[in-house]
C-alpha cells in the first residue's frame, strides 16, 4: 500500500474527510484534478450544524471575528424565524465557499494531509484487499495503491461512474445562472424576488462586487461544454426584471440545474462515497456544502478506527446507515422548495397555503429542523433518553483543568466521556478504553433548564459530538455496551 487510504477532491467533503482521518492518526492522500483551488464560491455560508461541527474542532477562528448568524433563514423563499428554537440560528452567512475551503485546506495540511494537485483520476481496480488508483499527474501517468479510496470529487464525481454507483434520479428541467459582477447599483435582493417568468436574486459581497442569480421559466437546462457567458446572465436579467445589468464587469459566471440524484449505496466494497458525489439536488438553502461535510465528519472517525485496527465489527457500515436517511430527506427537501421557489402563478395558493402554515410554532420548527439538520437523529442503541443520538449541544463547564466547552472537549477528534457527578464508578468502567476516548470530569457552568443537557449526570460523545450513551439511563452496564459498539473491544 502507498497510503491507507486516498481521498479524490479536495472540496469541503474531501478536506474535512482528510483531516479527520489525521486526527485519527491515518496517513492519508488528497487527489484534486485542478492545479489550484478554483476560488470558485457557489456557496455564501454555510448552516448551523456546519457551524457547531467546525466550532467542535477549533476552526470558527479562521473564519474571522465577526462571524455573521442569521436568525432568519427561508424554505422555498417562505422567510422562517430560528429563533424559534433554544439558541438555534440558521447559519453563517457572508462566506465565500473560497474561504471556507481555504479554512479546511489550513487545516488539513497543518495535520499533515498530502494534497497532490494536477492529478486526474482515470482508473480504478477494487481487488477486494486494496484499490488500485490510475491518475494522470503533471509527470504522466501513475498508479497508487491504498486500502481505502472515498470519492469526494463533486456531483460529476469521475470515481463514481469508474467504480459503477448506482445514481438513479431525476433529471435537470431548469437552468439557473450565478455571476459575481461589480460595478453595478442594485438593491438587495436576498431571498430571492419572484418576477413573471421566473425568480431573481442579488446580495453585495463587499469591496462592490454582486452575487446574481437569476432563472427563468422555460429556459431548460442547455448542453454546455464551458459555463454560460456574461452576456447571457444579463439578457437573462433584463427580461426578468427590465433593468439592464449589461455595463457590469463579471469576475465569475456558472450555473446550475435542479438534477436530483442519490447513490443507492454509500460503500461499494473498499470504495466510499460521500458530499456532492452522492447526493446532488437544488442548492436551496444553502444545505449542500454544510450536509457534505457532515458526511465527512461521520465518516471520519469511522473510517480511522477501521484503519487501525479498533473499530467494532459493522462500524464503517453505520455510515451508510446514518447518512442515507440524511441524503435522501435532503433530496426531499430541495425539490420541495425548488417548487415553492421556482414555480409558476399555479404555485401561488401552495405558497400561500405554506406561508400560513410557517405561523404555527409547531410547524415552523419542522420545516426549520429539516433544513438545518437539527432534526437528525442516530440509532445508537438502546435507551429512551431524547438526547441518545443526536447531537451534544455547546455547553460551557468547569473541571479540575480550569473553564472548557463541550465543543472545545472534542477539539482532538477524539471521543469522550463527560462525568459531571464525579461519578468513580463509571470512570473505572471507560479507564480500559482510556487509548481512544478521553475522560473528563467537569460541572456544566449556568444550564438553563431547558437544555437537553438538564438532568444528565453522564454521557459519552462520539468523535462526531453526537451522544451514544447518556446517564441517567442505563448505567455501568448499558456504557461499556455503549463503548463495545462504538469503540471497539478494550484494550
Amino acid at each position: 500500500m502507498d497510503v491507507p487510504v486516498i481521498v479524490v477532491g479536495a472540496g469541503p467533503s474531501g478536506l474535512v474527510l482528510a483531516a479527520e482521518l489525521r486526527l485519527g492518526g491515518v496517513e492519508v492522500i488528497v487527489l484534486d484534478k485542478l492545479a489550484k483551488p478554483s476560488g470558485e464560491s457557489r456557496g455564501l455560508g454555510f448552516t448551523a450544524r456546519a457551524v457547531e461541527l467546525f466550532d467542535q474542532r477549533g476552526l470558527l477562528p479562521g473564519f474571522g471575528e465577526n462571524l455573521e448568524l442569521a436568525p432568519i433563514g427561508h424554505f422555498g423563499g417562505i422567510p422562517m424565524d430560528y429563533t424559534q428554537l433554544d439558541g438555534a440560528h440558521f447559519g453563517a452567512r457572508g462566506i465565500p465557499q473560497a474561504k471556507t475551503e481555504e479554512v479546511l485546506i489550513a487545516w488539513a495540511t497543518d495535520l499533515g494531509a498530502d494534497i497532490r494537485r494536477g492529478w486526474e483520476v482515470v482508473g480504478v481496480t477494487d481487488d477486494g484487499e486494496g484499490v488500485d488508483v490510475e491518475a494522470e499527474t503533471p509527470d504522466g501517468r501513475t498508479t497508487l495503491r491504498a486500502r481505502y479510496l472515498v470519492a469526494c470529487d463533486g456531483g460529476r464525481s469521475t470515481v463514481r461512474k469508474l467504480v459503477g454507483f448506482d445514481f438513479p434520479g431525476t433529471p435537470s428541467t431548469i437552468e439557473m445562472y450565478l455571476a459575481d459582477v461589480s460595478g453595478l447599483d442594485l438593491p438587495a435582493r436576498h431571498i430571492g424576488e419572484k418576477v413573471p417568468g421566473g425568480m431573481i436574486m442579488n446580495a453585495p459581497l463587499g469591496d462592490g462586487v454582486e452575487r446574481i442569480i437569476a432563472a427563468e421559466r422555460g429556459n431548460g437546462p442547455r448542453e454546455r461544454t464551458g459555463p454560460p457567458t456574461y452576456e447571457e446572465v444579463a439578457a437573462c436579467w433584463e427580461r426578468l426584471s427590465g433593468q439592464s445589468i449589461a455595463h457590469g464587469e463579471a469576475s465569475w459566471v456558472s450555473s446550475f440545474g435542479d438534477a436530483t440524484h442519490q447513490v443507492t449505496e454509500y460503500r461499494k466494497g473498499n470504495v466510499l462515497i460521500a458530499g456532492d458525489a452522492a447526493h446532488t439536488h437544488l442548492p436551496a438553502g444553502g444545505q449542500g456544502l454544510s450536509v457534505s461535510v457532515q458526511d465527512s465528519f461521520n465518516l471520519g472517525w469511522k473510517l480511522a478506527a477501521t484503519v487501525r485496527g479498533w473499530a467494532p465489527p459493522g462500524l464503517l457500515d453505520t455510515y451508510h446507515a446514518e447518512r442515507h436517511p440524511v441524503g435522501r430527506r435532503l433530496l426531499m427537501a430541495t425539490r420541495a422548495q425548488g417548487m415553492l421557489y421556482l414555480g409558476g402563478s399555479e404555485i401561488e395558493p401552495l405558497r400561500n397555503v405554506f406561508a400560513e402554515l410557517l405561523e404555527f410554532p409547531e410547524a415552523a420548527r419542522h420545516l426549520i429542523g429539516m433544513v438545518s439538520g437539527f432534526e437528525v437523529h442516530y440509532d445508537v442503541g438502546s435507551g429512551g433518553h431524547p438526547l441518545l443520538g443526536r447531537r451534544v449541544p455547546k455547553q460551557d463547564l468547569v473541571g479540575t483543568g480550569g473553564k472548557t466547552t463541550t465543543a472545545e472537549l472534542l477539539h482532538s477528534g477524539r471521543g469522550v466521556l463527560l462525568d459531571f457527578t464525579d461519578h468513580a464508578d463509571l470512570r473505572a468502567v471507560a479507564a480500559p478504553w482510556s487509548d481512544r476516548i478521553d475522560i473528563v470530569t467537569a460541572l456544566p457552568h449556568a444550564l438553563p433548564e431547558t437544555s437537553p443537557l438538564a438532568g444528565v449526570t453522564a454521557l459519552l460523545v462520539r468523535p462526531d459530538g453526537y451522544a451514544a450513551w447518556v446517564e441517567p439511563d442505563g448505567g455501568g452496564e448499558a456504557l461499556s455496551a455503549a463503548l463495545n459498539r462504538w469503540f471497539g473491544a478494550p484494550r
